[in-house]
């Protein structure tokens, strides 16, 4: 039978720790690596619904995209949230796995499926990781010149709903052939010679400041257009490939992606 020392380590062969990000915290949070794996639950962040979901599928492992414990704990106290989720975890004998900016980089990774999702061609990271192929965000081509409306559209239409929904700033008319793109927040990204050479910026989470700075400085050196999705949503779209990527290799293991919502944001008021 298939434990879970078999599936992180296959894991950590399709998204390797070493190309993680100093600050980054990815890798097994939580489980006996000798226990039998019979069925992995896929979602975008370990929250109380995605967590309840897990125990109640009898999932023996949730993979998650964002690190429940990335940053420093002191307590596991279950009146804190993360203790929480800890000891739900441990009592429903659910481990749980985070591949977070190491998922990001790879090929078939966050951005790459983003990229291969709008049919992008002969496609490059914006930077570049130590092995080819590998890198943050992606740039490429689109098959057909299209609209910034139209391409703004088949976003909202490839994406999970969200309240959010999907923001845009630039001519909807303007003509956009070549995109650059970063799954998750990417307004560290702005300034790069791959990002300021597109059509169109496609990211989240785009702060005020940052955005506004950049495209003023395209109305005077020229910059691409910037379409801001919902960071849950633009990783979401990772997990089908991730779950595919699983059972592939461990066909006597169930693969299931949650279809739960874990957006932050519930509704939206229109002025």
């Amino acid at each position: 039978m298939t434990n879970l020392r078999d599936v992180v380590e296959y894991a950590h062969t399709l998204w390797p720790l070493s190309g993680a990000e100093s600050w980054d915290a990815p890798g097994l949070v939580s489980g006996s690596l000798e226990s039998p794996v019979k069925r992995i639950l896929l979602a975008v962040d370990a929250v109380a619904e995605t967590v309840e979901q897990a125990v109640e599928v009898e999932a023996d492992l949730l993979i998650t995209h964002h690190p429940l414990l990335m940053r420093g704990v002191t307590s596991v106290n279950e009146e804190l949230y993360k203790g929480n989720l800890i000891a739900q975890l441990i009592r429903g004998n659910v481990a749980l796995l985070a591949a977070h900016t190491n998922a990001d980089v790879v090929e078939n990774g966050v951005s790459d499926v983003i990229a291969q999702s709008l049919g992008l061609i002969d496609t490059a990271p914006i930077e570049p990781g130590v092995v080819p192929g590998t890198g943050i965000g992606r740039v490429g081509n689109l098959p057909e010149v299209t609209t910034l409306g139209a391409l703004a559209r088949a976003l909202a239409d490839l994406l999970p709903n969200t309240a959010g929904g999907v923001k845009v700033s630039g001519e909807f008319t303007a003509a956009i052939s070549r995109v650059a793109l970063c799954g998750g927040a990417g307004d560290s990204l702005l300034a790069t010679d791959a990002v300021r050479g597109a059509d169109v910026y496609i990211t989240s989470d785009l702060r005020h400041h940052p955005a506004q700075e950049a495209r003023e400085q395209a109305l005077i050196s020229g910059g691409p257009a910037l379409i801001d999705v919902s960071h849950w949503a633009s990783e979401w779209l990772w997990l089908d490939t991730a779950a595919a990527q699983l059972q592939k290799q461990f066909p006597d293991i169930d693969v299931e992606v949650s279809d739960l919502r874990t957006d932050p944001w519930d509704f939206l008021v229109v002025q």
